[in-house]
Formats: structure tokens, C-alpha cells, sequence
């Protein structure tokens, strides 16, 4: 089974109307064999909220040390956001087979008119994943209420009620009391149920659920939210910066300091509620708990993503949410508000406008799903609500388009109405096309099968392939509309075959040069009422492919067919990062740069010890100089498999003296390290850029990197050190770790630090079998889909064990793999041996451009 036709399996069950009850779920949980019976699950109900503090849950557990699913919903781009096991997504495979193993079952209950819902089946999903993946703990979010809830098949170990307000009253009860009541029914039995509700819904709650903690939040000035005397009592002290907030946590007999990266009053009393639950949930440090809450991104939900202006993404969809969502921005600064409003038909729209702050100005867009409600409509709403500057946009990409064009730096600009709305404005930071390399048919029927273009088109089209190839993720109408410009242009372009409207579509654009750049002349061009979207997307494409603007006319002249593997395909960061000052700070932007790897700890892999005395240390730095090296990469903590962690002080104690002996030297200074304190130790004694391995698991360390206007590099790990023999299944190692590299760049942006400042490092050695460290050395230029300069770390790795060569035999293999690495266009490759490596970079670069890399004295 292909993973479209498992996803339009599931998404086919949309035609089932919801039904009260467990009794389906429970029966396909027993045709599955109750996978999930091993599993112990934290429920958590509630009108607002409960998505946050689920994250909040999950990641704080994780932080103590246990493996966590988390089921939430809906998703923002991807069917597989709602299923994740220590935050990876439900891999496709795995939707394939769950779809295989229970599609008999639920089609023959349709026959009986008996089908399981979408959610259901979905839920059902969830929990055969997290027993498939023998997790420790799985966080389940409820759908609708708690009484009749799918979710509500299990039966929990902690429970929580986030809030109520009144919604779905035709199905959950009138006032918010029966509502109360309904939801408290995800009472667990052995522990109290936790809440932040008040008044008479608090009562409705104890009513049902009888033993109850109570959570109540507080301002920094001492102001109770009406809960009078709680169990947990919650402080908020505001913003700590641009995207955190300080909250303080207490009770009787505990009490916790953190920050957390949801702004708002109503975030710090989903922390109180999420750090009771982990409480009773696992035997978790106060250090644990502090770092889980910080660490728990959730995106969407108030995200700063920009400052200059200032740009907010969150998916308030009713007016509960509208209220905090507008008590938070008015703790920020700015003078001209733009809002970029997309919601759903069923919402009331009139209490989200009056909720929401006067704007200065309105974009009403249409998410490109048919619950949308008109974008005329939306339009009306905030002209009766007293705004002059209303205007429709057809697209939420298109309204953010032309709201950034009109605001200046001091301004602020909101996308708010649905979480829909809110995943097409943030793809505009998060997608990218991905160029491939394809050589022959092989690679084209592999990169069509990896985007799920079904078997038919793959196989026509196999041939057509062999050009230009980007592959990249777009909404539904707009990948229509690109395939039909494409092909009337005489290029080809294949969708997969899951197109929904509520789902972003993989398209594999094929054709020559001129062919993409009459395409994206034509979409440059702004035809119709959808200019603002269509040339957002001329953009991205026009860096993916690497054309420069200027040779577009140029070029559209010659109509020669450039195979995939040629210049656009390989070349280097250097052409898709614009910086003129990065690119005179970081030798990375004008060709591949080496990093030498300078280890000060006894218990390296490779050179443990060698160099652990600060006079060693300093000598082969200096000849790692003279050998060519760019960048010296000091290191004072093993990452090998099973290595002990190093404590901070001790660290530091090991590299700052080298740092500071070093720091004048003819080169770069990098420290290898996973903590912000010993970060920011280094860069204050000289160091130049943080190589943080951990891929800023340390919530601090991205904004040391921003403080110090250092470049940031930002590895993908699961582990680090390494667990041995703990597995991971990708679907697309390069697509996968793309993916989740995407979050942790964004996550540095947001902080502050600059993209072109962040250079992505794959992780080879990290969570990868030998064989997919291979796969992704030899597709290295999809990693510049990030829109980031490409580290390659390969040196003496285990991975060429595949090739026959054993530890301490890896040293040609090693300086083969450079000069791959340089070809395929990595911007840094980190190694051991720099003469080797140096000869084989500048070898692999002279050979592709002769003229331009001549390093003769």
C-alpha cells in the first residue's frame, strides 16, 4: 500500500458523522489485538488549552527520561503531526501498516452501517503506535468533551481539565456546568483530577470526579483569576523576552521556577497544570521539570516568528481563545496592527472580532479547505466592527504577503482565526523545495516514489525526469495550478496522490532551464488576485533552482536540457544565502570550508587524550593552521556511544584556556558543545561559532548564540551522546531529517539568530545506520532545502564499516568521503586529519571549477 492511499483511506472516514461513545474504538483496539494495553496515558480534556499542555506534558516527561507518545489534533500541515513518539512523527510506513491491518475490519462495519469515525480510527492509530513503539507514557489530547470521547477508551493514570467555556453545546450540554460535567469523566481512577476551572464548573467537575487539584493562576502583582484559594497556585511575571514568559510554580511542599515559550497568562496556568501532572506521572527533578516546560514548543500557538516587524502566528478559532490571544499582544510594543484573519464557518465570528484588539488594518482570507468561511464574510464582520482598511485576499499566504509589504519595522502583524490559517502563513518560513539529483530513470522513479505520485504517472514520467527536478510542498489549488502552467509550458509535474484540500501535496516539478524560468516568469508576473502567493512561491523556487534574477531573460533564450546533477543542483550554500556581511565573517559562503576537530577530553573515539594538555592543544592548532584548516572545532565532551556526560564546570575548565590561547590565531574558533553555559564561556574568552550537537535541546543556548551575534551550528540527533542500539525508522532519511531540522532552525531564528548564520548539520553517526549515513553523504545538496550553509560530519565514523574499512583503518575512507561531501555541495565538512582532507576538498572544488578554485600561492 502507498502512503496516499492509506491517508485517503483515513481522511475518507470524514464521512462518518461523530457518535457518543468508546464502543467503536474499543472494538477496533480488540481486532488490533489491544496493542495499547502496556501503555500508560495522561488524558487531558478541555475548551482551551489542552493541546499546549499535553505538549507541555509529554516534553517534560521526556526530560526525565521516559519514551512519550503524544496524540493531538488537529494537524497544521501533515496527517502524521498528531501521532509522535519522543516528538518524531508516525512514520509513513507505519500509517501504511496500521491502514493494512485495519481496513478489512472497518470497511466491513460500514457494510453494517457501524463504520468507525475518522477520529476514531485515527485515535485507534495512536494507540496501536505507541504499544507498537512500547512507549513508557503516552499524552493523549481529547477530541470533543471526555464522557464520550474516543480518547476515553483507555483508562488513565492522570487526567486534567484544562477549562471550560461554552462550544459543542448540541452535543455536550447547554451551560458550562454540563459541560464541566462531561469532560470530568477523564477522571482517573488512583489519582485526583486536575483542573483550572472555577466557580459553579469547578463544582460541576468535583461532582463527577471527586478528588480534584486545583490550579490557579496569578499576575507578578498577586491578582487571583477568581479561583480563590488553589491547591497549585501559578504566578505569572511576564515576558522574559520577545518569545518567553516567566511563571512560577507552588505548592505546599514544592515549588518551581521556569520560563516557558507560550506567552500569556492562560499558558502559565496550562504550565501549573502540566507540571502537577508530570508529578504525578514519574519520580521527575525540579531541573527536569524547568527545562521539559521551557523546552515545550508547540507551534502555532502566540509564536513571535519575526520582530522587525513583529509577526505573531495563533490559532485562536472561538472567542475564549481570541480573549488571552489579546490580553498577550498587548504586552508587546508597536505601532500599526495588520491582522491576517482565515476561520472556519461554524465559528462566531462577530465575539472573535470584538475579542481581538481594533486592527489597522485587515486581510480576510479563505484557508484553502471548503469549511472556510468566505472571505466577503469575514470581511464584513470587522467592517461593522469599526475598521476602515478591510481587504480580501483568496489565500492566507497571499493576505501575509501583502501585510508584511505595507508594515514597517515597528509594526505588528497577527494571523489568527484557525489553525489552518495558521499552517499556510507558516509555511512561508517552514517550506522549502528540494532540489534532486537524478542521474538516470533509477533516480527518477526513486524521487517520484518518495513523493507517493502514484504508479501510473511515476511510470510515464520516469523519462521526463531526467532534467531539472525540485520537489516541493504546496497547497492543493496552488499545486494544481503550477502543474497545469507547467505542462502547458512543455515541462511535467507530478502531484502525489493524496490530494485533500486540508493537506499540503508533494509536487515533483520536472523540465529544462528555460522551461522553469518561463514558469517562473509567469508566476512573477501576478495574473490574477493571487500575485502576493504566486510570487512568494517564484521566490522559493528561484533560490531552490539557484537563478539569479537578473539572467531570467537571459536564459529564457536557450532552451537546453540541463541534467539534475549539474550546476543548480550542486552548488553550495553560497548561492542561496544572500549576505553580504555573513558571507565576509564565515569563509562557508564563498566555497566548502574545513573544520578541524580539536579534542580536549580523555575519552574521544579517536584521539582521546592527545590533546587534553592545553601545550598539545595549542601545537596542533597551529598546525592544523598551517595545513589550511578554516575553522578549529574545540571539543571537551565525548558524544561516542555510551559516553558519560561531562559536568559544566568541568567543561569549561577544559576548553575556555584553549579557547582563549587559540582565539588569535589565522582561523575560526567553534566549541563543540551541548550546554549554553559553557557556550557562552567560550565566547566570551574568543570563540566565534557554537557546533551545538544536541540541536539546542539546552533552551538557553539559542539565545547565547543571538546575545553574541555568533553563528550557530544545529545538528539533528536523537540522542547525544549516542544510545547504542536504539533504533529509528525514517521513511526518507534526507526528507526526515530536512523536516525536523526545519523546526530547530526556525526555533534559532526566533531567537534572534540570523539564517544565514545557521549552518545545518545532518548528524551522520547520529540515530542512522551506516547505510542512510551513506544515503545522505551522497544527496548532501537536498539539505540546502533549508536555505542554510551544510556541515558534514563523517570523520573516522563507524559508518565505513559498510566499506570494509574497521576502526583505526578509516582514514582514506574519511578523505573519499570529503571530497563527495565538497561535489555534492557541503559548505564545512569536520574532520580529524586536515592535510588529507584540505588536498581532497580543494581537489573535489578545482575539478568543478577550475578557474575559480586556484589555491597557488
Amino acid at each position: 500500500m502507498e502512503y496516499h492511499e492509506a491517508a485517503d483511506f483515513l481522511f475518507d472516514l470524514r464521512r462518518f458523522r461523530p457518535k457518543p461513545g468508546t464502543e467503536s474504538t474499543a472494538r477496533l483496539l480488540a481486532h488490533l489485538g489491544d496493542p495499547h494495553e502496556t501503555v500508560d496515558f495522561v488524558q487531558i480534556a478541555g475548551s482551551n488549552g489542552k493541546g499546549s499542555t499535553a505538549r507541555m506534558v509529554e516534553r517534560s516527561l521526556r526530560e526525565a527520561g521516559l519514551s512519550v507518545g503524544l496524540y493531538t489534533s488537529p494537524h497544521l500541515e501533515d496527517l502524521r503531526e498528531r501521532v509522535r513518539v519522543d516528538g518524531r512523527k508516525i512514520p509513513r510506513s507505519a500509517v501504511c501498516a496500521y491502514v493494512e491491518a485495519a481496513r478489512d475490519y472497518v470497511t466491513d462495519r460500514a457494510a453494517d452501517g457501524e463504520s468507525p469515525t475518522f477520529f476514531e480510527t485515527m485515535t485507534a492509530m495512536a494507540l496501536w503506535q505507541f504499544g507498537r513503539e512500547d512507549v513508557d507514557v503516552a499524552v493523549l489530547e481529547v477530541g470533543i468533551g471526555g464522557k464520550y470521547d474516543a480518547t476515553s477508551v483507555v483508562d488513565p493514570v492522570a487526567s486534567a481539565v484544562t477549562s471550560v467555556t461554552l462550544e459543542h453545546t448540541g452535543i455536550l450540554g447547554d451551560t458550562e456546568e454540563e459541560i464541566a460535567r462531561d469532560k470530568a469523566h477523564v477522571a482517573p481512577a488512583d489519582a485526583p483530577l486536575v483542573t483550572g476551572v472555577t466557580g459553579g464548573a469547578l463544582e460541576a467537575v468535583r461532582d463527577v470526579a471527586g478528588d480534584v487539584v486545583t490550579v490557579g493562576v496569578s499576575d507578578a502583582d498577586g491578582s487571583e483569576d477568581g479561583n480563590a484559594e488553589p491547591d497549585v497556585r501559578v504566578t505569572y511575571g511576564g515576558r522574559a523576552n520577545h518569545t518567553e514568559a516567566a511563571v512560577t510554580v507552588e505548592s505546599d511542599d514544592w515549588r518551581l521556577e521556569t520560563r516557558i515559550p507560550l506567552p500569556g497568562a492562560h499558558q502559565a496556568e496550562n504550565a501549573g497544570i502540566a507540571a502537577v501532572l508530570a508529578r504525578q506521572v514519574a519520580d521527575i527533578s525540579d531541573e527536569d521539570l524547568a527545562r521539559g516546560l521551557r523546552n515545550a514548543h508547540w507551534p502555532g500557538r502566540f509564536e513571535v516568528i519575526e520582530t522587525d516587524p513583529l509577526v505573531i502566528l495563533d490559532g485562536a478559532h472561538n472567542p475564549g481563545a481570541c480573549e488571552p490571544l489579546a490580553a498577550t499582544l498587548a504586552t508587546y510594543d508597536y505601532d500599526r496592527l495588520s491582522l491576517v484573519f482565515g476561520a472556519m464557518h461554524d465559528k462566531d465570528h462577530r465575539e472573535m472580532a470584538a475579542a481581538l484588539p481594533t486592527p489597522d488594518s485587515v486581510f480576510a482570507s479563505e484557508p484553502s479547505l471548503d469549511r472556510a468561511e468566505d472571505r466577503d464574510v469575514l470581511a464584513a464582520v470587522f467592517r461593522d466592527a469599526g475598521v476602515d482598511d478591510v481587504r480580501t485576499t483568496p489565500t492566507v499566504r497571499g493576505g501575509l504577503e501583502t501585510a508584511l509589504a505595507d508594515a514597517d519595522a515597528d509594526d505588528c502583524v497577527l494571523v489568527t482565526g484557525s489553525l489552518f490559517a495558521v499552517a499556510e502563513a507558516r509555511s512561508r518560513w517552514t517550506s522549502a523545495g528540494v532540489p534532486k539529483r537524478i542521474r538516470d530513470r533509477e533516480d527518477a522513479r526513486d524521487a517520484l516514489a518518495k513523493a507517493d505520485v502514484p504508479d501510473a504517472d511515476g511510470s510515464r514520467l520516469q523519462d521526463d525526469a531526467v532534467h531539472r527536478v525540485v520537489k516541493r510542498s504546496m497547497g492543493a489549488r496552488q499545486a494544481t495550478a503550477v502543474k497545469q502552467e507547467l505542462l502547458r509550458l512543455g515541462g511535467e509535474c507530478a502531484l502525489s496522490g493524496r490530494q485533500r484540500e486540508e493537506e499540503r501535496v508533494d509536487a515533483v516539478l520536472m523540465g529544462t532551464r528555460s522551461q522553469f524560468e518561463r514558469l517562473l516568469e509567469t508566476l512573477e508576473s501576478g495574473a490574477d488576485d493571487r500575485s502576493a502567493d504566486t510570487a512568494a512561491l517564484a521566490a522559493d523556487l528561484r533560490e531552490t533552482l539557484g537563478f539569479d534574477p537578473e539572467d531570467a531573460s537571459a536564459a529564457s533564450n536557450a532552451d537546453t536540457v540541463v541534467a539534475a546533477d549539474a550546476d543548480a543542483s550542486t552548488a553550495s550554500s553560497a548561492s542561496t544565502v544572500d549576505s553580504s556581511d555573513a558571507s565576509s565573517r564565515y569563509p562557508w559562503h564563498d566555497r566548502t570550508a574545513v573544520m578541524g576537530i580539536l579534542n580536549v577530553t580523555p575519552d574521544s573515539f579517536h584521539d582521546g587524550g592527545e590533546y587534553a594538555g592545553l601545550e598539545d592543544a595549542a601545537a596542533r592548532a597551529e598546525a592544523m593552521i598551517e595545513a589550511g584548516v578554516d575553522v578549529i572545532d574545540v571539543g571537551g565532551e565525548s558524544t561516542r556511544p555510551g559516553a558519560d556526560p561531562v559536568p559544566t564546570e568541568e567543561e569549561i575548565d577544559r576548553v575556555v584556556p584553549v579557547v582563549e590561547r587559540i582565539a588569535g590565531l589565522d582561523a575560526l574558533v567553534s566549541i563543540d558543545t551541548r550546554k549554553a553555559a559553557v557556550a557562552e564561556a567560550a565566547l566570551e574568552a574568543g570563540a566565534d561559532i557554537i557546533n551545538d550537537v544536541s540541536g539546542l535541546e539546552d533552551p538557553e543556548m539559542r539565545f547565547v548564540v543571538a546575545d553574541h551575534d555568533a553563528a550557530l551550528v544545529v545538528m539533528h540527533s536523537i540522542d547525544a551522546p549516542v544510545v547504542p542500539g536504539r533504533d529509528v525508522e525514517y521513511d526518507d532519511v534526507v526528507e526526515d531529517v530536512i523536516d525536523q531540522l526545519s523546526e530547530r532552525v526556525l526555533l534559532a531564528e526566533k531567537a534572534g539568530v540570523d539564517r544565514e548564520d545557521i549552518v545545518v548539520d545532518p548528524g551522520i553517526g547520529f540515530g542512522k545506520s551506516a547505510r542512510e549515513a551513506f544515503e545522505m553523504l551522497g544527496r548532501t545538496d537536498e539539505f540546502h532545502a533549508l536555505g542554510c550553509p551544510v556541515l558534514i560530519g563523517h570523520s573516522h565514523k563507524s559508518m565505513f564499516a559498510h566499506v570494509d574499512r574497521e576502526a583505526g583503518e578509516r582514514g582514506a575512507a574519511t578523505v573519499a568521503a570529503s571530497a563527495i561531501a565538497a561535489d555534492r555541495g557541503a559548505d564545512v565538512v569536520r574532520i580529524h586529519d586536515v592535510p588529507e582532507n584540505v588536498a581532497a576538498v580543494r581537489t573535489a572544488l578545482a575539478a568543478r571549477d577550475p578557474e575559480r578554485f586556484d589555491w597557488r600561492p
